[in-house]
């Protein structure tokens, strides 16, 4: 087997494709012979010594993957040697194998490209677990989503606009801001010239008063006090990234006055299965999400595709700030 090994934590060259020790599936799982994995944030952070795989996880790097089943572990059922699928990792997506709980397993339609798909079990997790699963989204709501470009914000928009939710949407440029309109975002904000805040409390929101229903951040710290002046009545605001750092004071009284709701979440360190775990979101996406997948309702953005040979400039790419969606790194044709 081939994997991503790092010599060392760093920058992007401490990445090699070399050999690696192989897998075997367990009771539960399956082994799955990659087509392509996602680039995610958190590898970049997990190459630079900051997010450590949770404990067992496989030390390479990458959160999701595509391709076709391999071999089955005891006590897997309802799946076959070939079938095409996407995975929920907690690691090991930058490989030629990787071992995957089967509830972590998501089939891949026939008319979905195998490369593409390996875009989204990781922003699809994080969107419908936190949209949904803990906010609650429904029709006429209001949605924030900073960084609207990203990975995760290219999916949310789909996921909020399928639901009947109004969504504003935050990026770095007219461009992005052009795309993000076209994925069906109608509030469009540069952060780079507008208040975000106003902007927002100018819109009416699902509850009748104005502000955001529910904002998604990948910003933390930076944009706290303000995310909270954005909420409307009753608001959730979901932390879901730091790039802007890991702590900053809240205005309780601020969040008083609006009823509001702070949530803190990631994926990748949720247990494998229980309430809130791996498993259950999972089975939500495979029983809400997927048939919207499947009829090209909610489509990956993927704005480029490299050889896995090639992570280190994936990685460069993706830290660049200049991609629209995705990038995914392509391990083999199947």
């Amino acid at each position: 087997m081939r994997a991503i090994n790092l010599t060392g934590f760093g920058g992007p060259e401490v990445m090699q494709w070399a050999e690696a020790s192989a897998p075997t599936p367990g009771n539960g799982e399956m082994l799955i012979e990659v087509a392509a994995a996602g680039v995610n944030r958190a590898d970049l952070l997990q190459r630079q010594g900051h997010y450590p795989p949770p404990p067992g996880a496989s030390e390479i790097i990458g959160l999701e993957c595509s391709g076709v089943i391999a071999e089955l572990g005891d006590g897997v059922r309802d799946w076959q040697v070939g079938d095409r699928v996407c995975a929920l990792l907690s690691g090991g997506g930058y490989a030629d194998r990787v071992v995957v709980p089967a509830t972590q397993v998501l089939p891949v339609p026939d008319s979905l490209d195998l490369g593409a798909a390996a875009g989204l079990p990781e922003v699809a997790a994080t969107v419908w677990s936190n949209l949904v699963m803990t906010a609650g989204l429904h029709a006429n709501q209001l949605v924030l989503i900073h960084g609207g470009g990203s990975g995760v914000g290219t999916h949310a928009i789909q996921v909020a606009r399928a639901l009947g939710a109004r969504v504003a949407v935050t990026a770095g440029s007219a461009e992005k801001l052009t795309r993000c309109a076209e994925l069906g975002a109608s509030v469009l904000i540069n952060y780079r010239e507008d208040d975000f805040v106003a902007a927002v409390r100018a819109e009416e929101s699902g509850a009748g008063g104005t502000g955001a229903d529910i904002i998604l951040d990948n910003m933390g710290a930076a944009y706290l006090a303000r995310n909270v002046d954005a909420l409307a009545a009753h608001g959730r605001l979901l932390v879901i990234g730091m790039q802007g750092g890991v702590s900053a004071e809240l205005n309780l009284a601020a969040l008083l006055r609006k009823w509001g709701t702070v949530h803190a979440t990631n994926v990748r360190a949720r247990p494998a299965t229980g309430v809130g775990g791996k498993a259950a979101i999972v089975a939500e996406l495979n029983r809400h999400l997927w048939p919207l997948v499947t009829e090209g309702t909610i489509v990956p953005v993927i704005d480029a595709e490299l050889p896995i040979a090639e992570a280190a400039e994936a990685h460069r790419l993706l830290d660049s700030g200049e991609v629209f969606g995705k990038v995914v790194l392509r391990v083999k044709e199947l």
